[in-house]
């Protein structure tokens, strides 16, 4: 198998599994079995013919829509309450999601493997570049540090070769931009238009769903030159992919309440710990091939996000300080005026 087809494929499980690994509140133990499964299953070792699955983007396009229909079963069931929001904006923010998941695989498809590393390293820059100018969001120097630290590490452990093309560079550049606006907007629309995550995703997977099962085949097929309409579906395949389907509501789920309690940058260094762990599994369990690069790489990008994790938890505590004294001294000084008015009055 080609190593970009490789990719594709052992890029569907892990990154579905992505905020479970992290966030999943039944323990470690538990979130490292669900990644040596998820290995499994990428690596196709329990039958051969989900090894032939290489058809991410549609395999998405059914993620996607399982996810609404569950979720508009919960909402039946009462276990969440919609909210009317613009319908414009959820529309165009589904279609954006859509595409730019699109145009990751593409990008993935017109490059070598480490370009296409580089592109998902690019996007926690230009995420800080994009909030810092058009959200007046301030990064200080120290988590600027800690994130410069992380993906130089991530890049000595990933990265092995850089080969360019115009059509490639140009389709990455989008996926870079699609990304992260999109991941920005996820943000965003909770805070602003006060929704849920869950209100959210039930209202935008549709719209997402609807780009990559329109063109997710068209891309499937010009990068793995297979036809989703032709493929043979073996009870095992079926399998494979209700299971895939299953998994990925509770992570589409994750990941929208992830970027919305936090922020897409902390998404995104979750993502290249993501990597960290493929990576150290693919030696334990896969047997794949680990250089002293791949240990000096993953130990630089271990010690980034260890740094932007206590920064981030100690510019969090003296913001959470800050605003207890703000209200404090706001009620003081009320309390202050009101006695002033209190003796004028009596004089």
């Amino acid at each position: 198998m080609a190593p970009e087809r490789c990719l594709l494929r052992r890029q569907t499980w892990p990154d579905l599994l992505l905020t479970m690994k992290v966030f999943s509140p039944l323990g470690p133990p538990v979130v490292m079995l669900l990644l040596v499964f998820s290995q499994g299953v990428a690596q196709g070792l329990f039958s051969p013919p989900p090894r032939d699955l290489d058809l991410p983007t549609t395999l998405t396009s059914w993620h996607l829509m399982v996810t609404f229909c569950t979720l508009h079963l919960a909402q039946r069931l009462k276990f969440f309450e919609t909210k009317s929001v613009d319908m414009k904006t959820v529309v165009l923010f589904g279609i954006l999601n859509g595409v730019s998941f699109g145009l990751l695989n593409l990008s993935l498809g017109f490059n070598s493997i480490g370009f296409y590393q580089m592109t998902k390293l690019a996007i926690i820059p230009f995420t800080v570049l994009l909030e810092t100018l058009f959200l007046n969001k301030h990064f200080s120097p120290k988590i600027k540090f800690s994130l410069f630290v992380l993906l130089v590490g991530v890049g000595i452990a990933s990265i092995t070769d850089l080969q360019l093309n115009l059509v490639g560079t140009v389709l990455s550049a989008l996926a870079i931009v699609t990304t992260c606006v999109g991941q920005i907007l996820t943000n965003t629309i909770q805070k602003r238009l006060n929704v849920s995550s869950t209100q959210l995703l039930y209202q935008s997977a549709p719209f997402q769903a609807t780009v990559l099962f329109v063109f997710g085949p068209l891309v499937d097929k010009f990068l793995t030159k297979k036809n989703v309409f032709a493929y043979t579906y073996s009870s095992i395949v079926v399998g494979f992919i209700i299971l895939s389907c299953l998994i990925a509501v509770s992570v589409n789920f994750s990941t929208f309440l992830v970027i919305g309690k936090t922020s897409p940058v902390t998404y995104q260094v979750l993502g290249h710990l993501k990597t960290c762990l493929v990576l150290g599994f693919g030696y334990t369990l896969l047997h794949d091939p680990f250089t002293e690069r791949n240990i000096i790489g993953i130990s630089i990008a271990v010690m980034g996000m260890g740094l932007y994790s206590y920064f981030c938890s100690k510019e969090s505590k003296k913001k959470n300080s800050a605003e207890i004294l703000n209200g404090f001294s706001a009620k003081y000084i009320d309390t202050i005026r009101f006695k002033n008015r209190i003796s004028v009055r009596k004089q």
